[in-house]
Protein backbone atom coordinates (compact mmCIF):
# COMPACT_ATOMS: atom_id res chain seq x y z
CA UNK A 1 0.00 0.00 0.00
CA UNK A 2 2.98 2.39 0.92
CA UNK A 3 4.53 1.50 -2.99
CA UNK A 4 1.18 2.65 -4.21
CA UNK A 5 0.81 5.79 -1.59
CA UNK A 6 4.03 6.78 -3.41
CA UNK A 7 3.99 6.00 -6.98
CA UNK A 8 1.18 8.62 -9.19
CA UNK A 9 0.68 5.91 -11.80
CA UNK A 10 0.15 3.49 -9.23
CA UNK A 11 -2.51 5.75 -7.76
CA UNK A 12 -4.01 6.66 -11.10
CA UNK A 13 -4.92 2.65 -12.20
CA UNK A 14 -5.88 2.15 -8.90
CA UNK A 15 -8.61 4.68 -9.15
CA UNK A 16 -9.28 3.80 -12.71
CA UNK A 17 -10.00 0.60 -11.71
CA UNK A 18 -11.94 1.00 -8.68
CA UNK A 19 -14.10 3.71 -11.04
CA UNK A 20 -14.56 0.75 -13.62
CA UNK A 21 -15.64 -1.51 -10.80
CA UNK A 22 -17.98 0.67 -9.44
CA UNK A 23 -19.55 2.10 -12.72
CA UNK A 24 -20.39 -2.12 -13.77
CA UNK A 25 -21.95 -2.26 -9.94
CA UNK A 26 -23.74 0.95 -11.14
CA UNK A 27 -25.75 -0.78 -14.25
CA UNK A 28 -26.52 -3.31 -12.25
CA UNK A 29 -27.69 -1.80 -10.35
CA UNK A 30 -29.90 0.30 -12.57
CA UNK A 31 -31.21 -2.89 -14.08
CA UNK A 32 -32.45 -4.32 -10.91
CA UNK A 33 -34.16 -0.39 -10.22
CA UNK A 34 -36.03 -0.11 -13.12
CA UNK A 35 -37.31 -3.44 -12.47
CA UNK A 36 -39.44 -1.30 -10.40
CA UNK A 37 -41.46 0.36 -12.95
CA UNK A 38 -41.45 -2.31 -15.24
CA UNK A 39 -42.03 -5.31 -12.95
CA UNK A 40 -42.89 -4.82 -9.23
CA UNK A 41 -42.83 -8.39 -8.28
CA UNK A 42 -39.31 -9.08 -10.29
CA UNK A 43 -37.69 -6.48 -8.60
CA UNK A 44 -39.24 -7.54 -4.93
CA UNK A 45 -37.67 -11.47 -6.19
CA UNK A 46 -33.89 -9.68 -7.30
CA UNK A 47 -34.01 -7.17 -4.17
CA UNK A 48 -34.46 -10.54 -1.92
CA UNK A 49 -31.80 -12.30 -3.24
CA UNK A 50 -29.66 -9.67 -3.01
CA UNK A 51 -30.62 -9.39 0.30
CA UNK A 52 -29.92 -12.68 1.81
CA UNK A 53 -27.54 -14.57 -0.40
CA UNK A 54 -24.50 -14.82 1.58
CA UNK A 55 -21.66 -14.45 -1.38
CA UNK A 56 -23.98 -11.24 -2.33
CA UNK A 57 -23.92 -9.96 1.25
CA UNK A 58 -20.70 -11.62 2.94
CA UNK A 59 -18.47 -10.99 -0.17
CA UNK A 60 -19.91 -8.92 -2.85
CA UNK A 61 -21.17 -5.99 -0.59
CA UNK A 62 -17.80 -5.48 1.39
CA UNK A 63 -15.84 -5.38 -2.06
CA UNK A 64 -18.34 -2.87 -3.34
CA UNK A 65 -17.77 -1.03 0.07
CA UNK A 66 -13.75 -1.01 -0.58
CA UNK A 67 -14.14 -0.25 -3.80
CA UNK A 68 -16.14 3.34 -2.92
CA UNK A 69 -13.71 4.15 -0.24
CA UNK A 70 -10.44 3.02 -2.29
CA UNK A 71 -11.98 5.00 -5.28
CA UNK A 72 -12.50 8.73 -3.37
CA UNK A 73 -9.75 8.11 -1.19
CA UNK A 74 -7.33 7.72 -4.21
CA UNK A 75 -9.35 11.04 -6.05
CA UNK A 76 -8.82 12.98 -3.06
CA UNK A 77 -4.99 12.42 -3.07
CA UNK A 78 -4.93 12.81 -6.54
CA UNK A 79 -6.47 16.32 -6.19
CA UNK A 80 -4.10 17.29 -3.48
CA UNK A 81 -1.23 15.75 -5.63
CA UNK A 82 -2.05 18.16 -8.54
CA UNK A 83 -2.75 21.50 -6.77
CA UNK A 84 0.58 20.81 -5.05
CA UNK A 85 2.23 20.52 -8.31
CA UNK A 86 0.67 23.87 -9.56
CA UNK A 87 1.29 25.52 -6.72
CA UNK A 88 4.93 24.83 -6.45
CA UNK A 89 5.62 24.92 -10.37
CA UNK A 90 3.34 28.14 -10.61
CA UNK A 91 2.47 26.77 -14.18
CA UNK A 92 2.30 30.40 -16.57
CA UNK A 93 0.09 28.53 -18.97
CA UNK A 94 -2.04 27.03 -16.80
CA UNK A 95 -5.79 28.96 -17.69
CA UNK A 96 -8.90 27.37 -16.19
CA UNK A 97 -11.01 26.36 -19.20
CA UNK A 98 -8.43 27.20 -21.50
CA UNK A 99 -6.21 23.99 -20.41
CA UNK A 100 -9.08 21.50 -19.72
CA UNK A 101 -12.60 21.39 -19.31
CA UNK A 102 -15.20 22.30 -16.38
CA UNK A 103 -15.71 18.74 -15.39
CA UNK A 104 -12.05 17.55 -15.46
CA UNK A 105 -11.56 20.56 -13.17
CA UNK A 106 -14.31 19.91 -10.90
CA UNK A 107 -14.00 16.80 -10.76
CA UNK A 108 -13.38 16.59 -6.69
CA UNK A 109 -16.65 18.59 -6.31
CA UNK A 110 -19.00 16.49 -8.34
CA UNK A 111 -17.04 13.44 -6.31
CA UNK A 112 -18.03 14.79 -3.06
CA UNK A 113 -21.47 15.84 -3.99
CA UNK A 114 -21.91 12.14 -5.19
CA UNK A 115 -20.23 10.94 -1.85
CA UNK A 116 -22.67 12.90 0.25
CA UNK A 117 -25.15 10.99 -1.92
CA UNK A 118 -24.00 7.58 -1.46
CA UNK A 119 -24.80 8.66 2.46
CA UNK A 120 -28.07 9.25 1.57
CA UNK A 121 -28.64 6.35 -0.57
CA UNK A 122 -27.03 4.27 2.36
CA UNK A 123 -28.84 5.78 5.37
CA UNK A 124 -32.37 5.44 3.14
CA UNK A 125 -32.28 1.69 2.18
CA UNK A 126 -28.76 0.04 3.48
CA UNK A 127 -28.81 1.39 6.76
CA UNK A 128 -33.03 0.31 6.82
CA UNK A 129 -32.24 -3.30 5.55
CA UNK A 130 -29.67 -3.87 8.46
CA UNK A 131 -31.96 -3.12 10.62
CA UNK A 132 -34.49 -4.64 9.10
CA UNK A 133 -32.38 -8.15 9.85
CA UNK A 134 -30.16 -7.62 12.71
CA UNK A 135 -31.66 -4.96 14.65
CA UNK A 136 -35.62 -5.74 14.60
CA UNK A 137 -35.10 -9.13 13.75
CA UNK A 138 -37.91 -9.19 11.52
CA UNK A 139 -39.27 -12.39 9.49
CA UNK A 140 -37.73 -12.53 5.83
CA UNK A 141 -40.76 -10.71 3.34
CA UNK A 142 -39.89 -11.31 -0.27
CA UNK A 143 -43.07 -8.80 -1.12
CA UNK A 144 -41.73 -5.75 0.97
CA UNK A 145 -38.80 -4.03 -1.04
CA UNK A 146 -41.54 -2.56 -3.84
CA UNK A 147 -43.53 -0.98 -1.55
CA UNK A 148 -40.25 0.13 0.53
CA UNK A 149 -38.51 1.41 -2.14
CA UNK A 150 -41.71 3.28 -3.73
CA UNK A 151 -42.41 5.16 -0.02
CA UNK A 152 -38.61 6.78 -0.33
CA UNK A 153 -39.76 8.69 -3.15
CA UNK A 154 -42.58 10.43 -1.90
CA UNK A 155 -41.09 13.37 -0.23
CA UNK A 156 -40.40 15.90 -2.96
CA UNK A 157 -36.90 17.13 -1.24
CA UNK A 158 -35.60 13.88 -1.65
CA UNK A 159 -36.46 13.14 -5.57
CA UNK A 160 -35.19 16.70 -5.86
CA UNK A 161 -32.30 15.42 -4.13
CA UNK A 162 -31.93 12.69 -5.84
CA UNK A 163 -32.35 14.47 -9.39
CA UNK A 164 -29.15 17.07 -8.54
CA UNK A 165 -26.87 14.09 -7.29
CA UNK A 166 -27.76 11.83 -10.15
CA UNK A 167 -27.35 15.06 -12.72
CA UNK A 168 -23.73 15.49 -11.02
CA UNK A 169 -22.64 11.72 -11.54
CA UNK A 170 -23.35 12.22 -15.50
CA UNK A 171 -20.99 15.05 -15.86
CA UNK A 172 -18.27 12.63 -13.43
CA UNK A 173 -18.74 9.97 -15.29
CA UNK A 174 -18.45 12.11 -18.74
CA UNK A 175 -14.96 12.63 -17.87
CA UNK A 176 -13.86 9.93 -15.60
CA UNK A 177 -15.45 7.16 -17.46
CA UNK A 178 -13.36 7.80 -20.51
CA UNK A 179 -10.43 8.63 -18.76
CA UNK A 180 -10.27 5.20 -16.79
CA UNK A 181 -10.16 3.44 -20.15
CA UNK A 182 -7.06 5.57 -21.02
CA UNK A 183 -5.56 5.13 -17.59
CA UNK A 184 -5.33 1.65 -18.40
CA UNK A 185 -3.70 2.08 -21.85
CA UNK A 186 -6.70 1.18 -24.06
CA UNK A 187 -5.58 3.63 -26.84
CA UNK A 188 -6.01 1.78 -29.86
CA UNK A 189 -8.39 1.32 -32.87
CA UNK A 190 -11.40 0.98 -30.17
CA UNK A 191 -10.54 4.33 -28.90
CA UNK A 192 -13.30 6.44 -30.87
CA UNK A 193 -16.03 3.83 -29.90
CA UNK A 194 -14.89 3.67 -26.49
CA UNK A 195 -15.35 7.27 -26.23
CA UNK A 196 -18.80 7.26 -27.28
CA UNK A 197 -19.99 4.22 -25.34
CA UNK A 198 -18.75 6.10 -22.08
CA UNK A 199 -20.61 9.46 -23.17
CA UNK A 200 -23.56 7.10 -24.21
CA UNK A 201 -23.49 5.15 -20.18
CA UNK A 202 -22.70 8.10 -18.77
CA UNK A 203 -25.97 10.27 -20.12
CA UNK A 204 -28.40 7.23 -20.16
CA UNK A 205 -27.69 5.78 -16.77
CA UNK A 206 -28.11 8.80 -14.58
CA UNK A 207 -31.15 9.63 -16.72
CA UNK A 208 -32.22 6.10 -16.11
CA UNK A 209 -32.28 6.76 -11.94
CA UNK A 210 -33.80 9.84 -12.57
CA UNK A 211 -36.84 8.57 -14.56
CA UNK A 212 -37.42 6.11 -12.06
CA UNK A 213 -37.46 8.24 -9.00
CA UNK A 214 -39.53 10.65 -10.88
CA UNK A 215 -41.87 7.49 -12.03
CA UNK A 216 -42.64 6.95 -8.15
CA UNK A 217 -42.92 10.40 -6.94
CA UNK A 218 -45.33 11.30 -9.49
CA UNK A 219 -47.06 7.75 -9.54
CA UNK A 220 -47.75 8.09 -5.85
CA UNK A 221 -49.54 11.88 -6.66
CA UNK A 222 -52.03 10.28 -9.11
CA UNK A 223 -52.95 7.89 -6.89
Amino acid sequence: MSAILKSSLARKVVMALSGLFLVFFLGQHFVINLTSVIAPDTFNSWSHFMGYNPIVQYALQPVLIAGVIIHFVMGFILELQNRAARGSVRYASYKGSANASWISRNMIITGLVILAFIGLHMYDFWAHEMSYKYIDVKPEDPTRYYAETVHKFEPFWRVVLYVISFVLLALHLLHGFASSFQTMGMNNKYSSAIKIFTKVYAILIPAGFIFIALWHHFNQIQH
